[in-house]
């Protein structure tokens, strides 16, 4: 399975400079192969190579190499929307391949540049042990918030899909994240509670407009984007760890489409547009594969108003957000609790398909 690692690189000033000045020229390439790839209605790489080659590598300075991948961008780029020509941000992610970067040990790495090759320092976090000897394909080098990254394509090895006795439930949703079907809950309170605060704080910055006031939006919104991750990271992996301890597979709601079906306020919808359940689940998808477990996707309809104990299906059955009480046979209690209930069965006996894990 591919996966990905985010490595930090520690240039000196001189080479911070330098990796700059690389990604300016690239990218500069890279419009300027669009310009000639939009005229020509041209998505075919070894056609626009013929074209362009010469003119990256002496206007822009680059390198054979980082004209093929400046090229291959281009392309790649144009063929998602052949209806408009595709532009190029001057720091914008630059590929690299094996053969314009290399890993000199732990903690080096080799980056040519149109000034040469720099050793430039590494670190990475302990989870990224061993990722060095799984290394596979091109690392895009990415420039955010003042620092460099390699994003490095790995090949991680998994074990194969063992058999699911039982189906460890999970209902989503945006008051609790998570909730399983052994009544664990994994509370968003905190999550909603921040992104609420954000946004008034964002309405605030919009109605400002200014320079200043735009870049704390984009300081903001990357900093809720981290914290969610994060947290959705988590869940994911507690989550696992319990359906592989268990023995149990993990069985999810099928949420494809629902932003465009929801009807509310405007606030409800805002708030069900940030929330990150495919996140969420994608990152439960490719943990649970590495671990062997598997994890299918049912449907969820009225899952949330089906009584465990006597199987009766009624809207009523639905108290409040957080409360049920079935109208047949009286059983009451949380009501993400019984839906995550409803979705383990459904795992079982319904298995309509398995969708892919992503990586995250």
């Amino acid at each position: 399975m591919k996966l990905t690692v985010q490595v930090k690189l520690l240039p000196t000033a001189e080479q911070t400079a330098l990796l700059l000045r690389t990604m300016e020229a690239f990218n500069a390439a890279c419009n300027a192969a669009a310009a000639v790839a939009f005229e020509n209605r041209m998505a075919s790489k070894v056609l626009l190579q013929r074209l362009v080659y010469r003119r990256l590598r002496e206007e822009f300075g680059l390198s054979a190499q980082m004209a093929v991948r400046a090229i291959s961008k281009v392309c790649e780029a144009y063929k998602r929307d052949k209806r408009i020509q595709p532009t190029f941000r001057p720091h914008g992610a630059m590929p690299y391949d094996e053969r314009i970067l290399s890993y000199k040990a732990a903690d080096r790495v080799s980056i040519l540049t149109p000034g040469g090759r720099v050793l430039v320092p590494i670190v990475f976090g302990a989870y990224c042990d061993g990722w060095d000897r799984m290394r596979r394909g091109q690392a895009d080098l990415v420039y955010r918030d003042g620092r460099f990254y390699l994003l490095q394509t790995i090949d991680v090895p998994t074990p194969p899909e063992r058999g699911a006795p039982d189906w460890l439930g999970v209902d989503l949703g945006v008051v609790n994240i998570a909730t399983d079907s052994d009544g664990e809950v994994y509370s968003g309170g905190k999550l909603l509670g921040l992104r609420h605060r954000y946004q008034r704080i964002r309405q605030r910055l919009q109605k400002k407009g200014t320079r200043s006031a735009k870049r704390l939006l984009a300081k903001r919104r990357r900093k809720e984007t981290r914290f969610a991750r994060d947290t959705n990271h988590v869940i994911s992996k507690r989550l696992v760890r319990k359906a592989e301890g268990t023995g149990r597979g993990i069985a999810l709601e099928d949420l494809k489409g629902i932003c465009d079906r929801v009807n509310g306020s405007r606030s409800h919808r805002r708030t069900l547009h940030s929330w990150g359940f495919a996140q969420l689940q994608s990152f439960i998808a490719y943990k649970a594969r590495m671990a062997g477990v598997p994890v299918v996707y049912v449907d969820p309809r009225n899952s949330s108003r089906t009584c465990p104990s006597c199987g009766c299906v009624d809207k009523r059955n639905r108290r409040s957000q957080s409360e049920f009480l079935c109208v047949a046979c009286g059983l009451g209690g949380l009501a993400d609790h019984f839906a995550a209930v409803e979705i383990g069965r459904r795992g079982a006996v319904m298995r309509p398909y398995t969708i892919p894990a992503q990586a995250g």
